[in-house]
């Protein structure tokens, strides 16, 4: 980015002005997650909230990401032949600006020291955070929003407005410790570089949901999980994870509330509930994403529309719309406040904007219709050919949304052995409720009478499509072979094969109905929400507790993927740098970790299975516990070095596909768990 000093110097600096104002009463918000060369800071109080993320290494960068709009600025600086390091000299701190029209930009400012010779400015955005990723992840930028620098004295500022005219972005950059000179900041004798770091947003803040109205006193008292949950929470939505993912997502939204449910009050729940009624689809699917803020700014700017930041909302996920059921089910017939209360949320309105007269169980019922068309296929003839698969001209459709995450499968395991015929099972019980009676048509009353048929036929036959069964002699060949390609120790989980055939459930299915051969976490799902017959029970939970690489328990935790049985191309695409492939995603452990404790609740387990189960939720959760100072993130891969398998924070390598969120949504679900020592 070419650099030029400004000869209006004072009118740059009039443009953001710091006002005083009088600090709220409560403490603020404030912790720190230290994950591989990533240092972040968070920060909440008031209107504001930030994540000040320092990246050290031989990249370094400066982000800062606001849950207001999605929005964020970050400074990236040439490579560098020599690693540095950031160092936190003064935590960030709430600070308002003025712009030049006089409107308040919301943000923080910070003092860090980076032990580096010099640094040469690269690039910086204020844009979107979805902008942000964009460049960050693929070195995609965006013409609209690039940002001409000013630079006064040791200070370097970029300020805009958003692209529609609105409060906008800025980022000061002062260097307290070293010198300034177009663009590149040199350390001075000591070899340390010091900078004052001032980043706001004009996007408007958001209300923060903390302390009692957010947490019930059933709460584990993990103060690491409240942080992350307290800092995702808002009345009006929680956010995913920061920094990449600071707005709604349906997926982890549902999946979040479904376990943390036991620690939740009930108003979090019910508004959480509203945040994906809200964005239903006239047709009844649940949004998987919104674009908000800047980027729906951008999205109709490029689409010649009026210039707005009315949002947009993606409904390319399958898995979600299938999620909603029974979560409002077990929301609503579960509540200690009763039916009472489960009739009072149906009937108040669905909060959809711009109708304030739709309610939530009329905006709830496209959602069962749409769940109960397209399941008839399949309850009708299975097959298949029935089953749901992601959508024509993509290759994801549910959680594991990278491109290689299903293994190139069009039907996914989860999707259809687990969350179809739970939310089949889900509306039956609505139904046979009666909160659901002011809003059904006659049409619908016979139409919802067949979902607990339906839920039978997808729960006994659509499992079976996904098995998968190795002969005993080409399991141990595949695990010999792979542990030496991983230079990991095959002992154990040679051991763990035993002398019957390996069984487990494919990950998806290919177009033809083959099974992508990849050992996977899913199951989890299987506990979570079904109730399948015991024999199928204690032979899912083997396959995924079996020692890596048989199955899928490693030192550092569970993984969600293992291609250990699967191609040479699977092998290629379940690496340890895949984001969906030999790592450890923390949310799948507290889900395993949940299921396990909600089927050991059956009375219809043999004394072998029950005894199988109580000692995989002991392994599990050892494995959780050894590393609990990882549970907030987002993921983490591993390496075996000395004998032993040891964590490596997922982006930390140059070959990973990106970059882990230090405080993540659903990794929080710990919150909502009993701890098994």
């Amino acid at each position: 980015m070419l650099l030029k000093s400004s000869l209006s110097l004072a009118a740059a600096a009039l443009l953001a002005v710091p006002v005083a104002h009088a600090q709220p009463a409560a403490q603020p918000l404030q912790f720190e997650v230290k994950e591989g060369n990533n240092l972040n800071s968070f920060y909440r109080q008031g209107p504001v909230a930030a994540h000040l993320l320092l990246r050290s290494g031989l990249d370094p960068r400066i982000l800062v990401a606001f849950p207001a709009g999605n929005s964020g600025v970050g400074l990236w600086f040439d490579h560098l032949g020599q690693t540095a390091t950031w160092r936190m000299v003064t935590p960030p701190t709430a600070q308002t600006v003025e712009d030049a029209k006089g409107r308040k930009l919301y943000g923080i400012t910070a003092t860090a020291e980076i032990t580096a010779s010099a640094l040469q400015v690269k690039q910086a955005v204020l844009s979107s955070v979805r902008v942000l990723r964009d460049y960050q992840s693929d070195g995609i930028k965006t013409p609209e929003v690039e940002t001409t620098p000013s630079i006064s004295g040791q200070t370097i500022l970029w300020q805009r407005d958003r692209l529609d005219g609105a409060p906008g972005y800025r980022l000061a950059v002062t260097v307290v410790q070293g010198t300034l000179a177009m663009g590149r900041i040199t350390a001075g004798a000591d070899g340390k570089i010091t900078l004052r770091i001032e980043a706001q947003s004009g996007e408007t803040p958001l209300t923060p949901l903390q302390g009692d109205a957010l947490l019930s006193p059933k709460a584990n008292r993990d103060p690491a999980a409240r942080n992350t949950l307290s800092f995702l929470s808002y009345r009006e939505k929680f956010m995913a994870g920061s920094w990449r993912f600071n707005t709604y997502f349906g997926r982890d939204t549902m999946m979040s509330l479904s376990l943390l449910m036991p620690a939740l009050q009930p108003e979090a729940i019910e508004g959480g509930l509203r945040s994906v009624i809200a964005r239903l689809s006239p047709q009844g699917e649940a949004a998987h994403e919104e674009g908000i803020g800047e980027f729906a700014v951008l999205d109709h700017l490029r689409h010649h529309q009026p210039l707005t930041d009315a949002p947009e909302y993606d409904y390319a996920m399958i898995d979600s719309s299938y999620m909603l059921a029974p979560l409002v089910e077990r929301a609503l017939l579960g509540s200690p406040a009763g039916m009472a209360r489960a009739r009072a949320f149906l009937a108040a309105p669905s909060g959809k904007a711009g109708d304030a007269q739709e309610t939530a169980g009329a905006a709830l019922m496209r959602n069962l219709r749409y769940v109960l068309a397209t399941t008839q296929p399949f309850a009708q003839n299975p097959s298949v050919a029935h089953l749901l698969a992601i959508k024509d001209g993509r290759t994801t459709g549910e959680w594991r949304d990278s491109n290689d995450g299903l293994g190139l499968g069009r039907y996914p395991y989860d999707v259809n052995a687990v969350l179809a015929p739970a939310a089949l099972r889900a509306i039956q019980r609505l139904t046979a409720s009666g909160v659901l009676a002011p809003y059904m048509s006659g049409e619908d009353k016979s139409a919802f009478a067949r979902a607990g048929a339906a839920a039978d036929i997808w729960a006994s036959k659509a499992p079976t499509f996904f098995d998968v069964a190795v002969p005993a002699a080409q399991a141990k060949a595949d695990v010999t072979a792979y542990a030496a390609a991983l230079k990991v120790p095959a002992q154990a989980a040679l051991k763990a094969v035993g002398a019957q055939p390996l069984r487990f459930h494919a990950l998806s299915l290919n177009a033809d109905g083959a099974p992508v051969r990849v050992v996977n976490s899913d199951p989890g799902f299987a506990l979570m929400f079904g109730s399948p017959d015991p024999v199928v029970l204690d032979r899912d939970v083997t396959a995924m507790m079996r020692p890596f690489p048989a199955g899928l328990m490693t030192d550092v935790g569970l993984l969600v993927a293992n291609a250990v049985y699967g191609t040479p191309e699977d092998k290629g695409r379940f690496t340890q740098s895949a984001y969906h492939g030999l790592v450890v995603w923390s949310w799948q452990q507290a889900l395993l970790a949940a299921g396990l404790d909600r089927q050991l609740k059956r009375r219809d387990l043999s004394v072998p299975v029950r005894t199988h189960l109580v000692a995989a939720r002991t392994a599990l959760w050892k494995g959780i516990e050894a590393h609990r100072d990882m549970a907030s993130s987002e993921l983490w891969s591993w390496a075996f070095e000395n004998g032993h398998y040891k964590v490596v924070a997922f982006g930390a390598g140059a070959g990973d596909a990106d970059e882990s969120n230090a405080a993540q949504l659903w990794s929080s679900a710990y919150l909502g768990l009993t701890p098994v020592h």
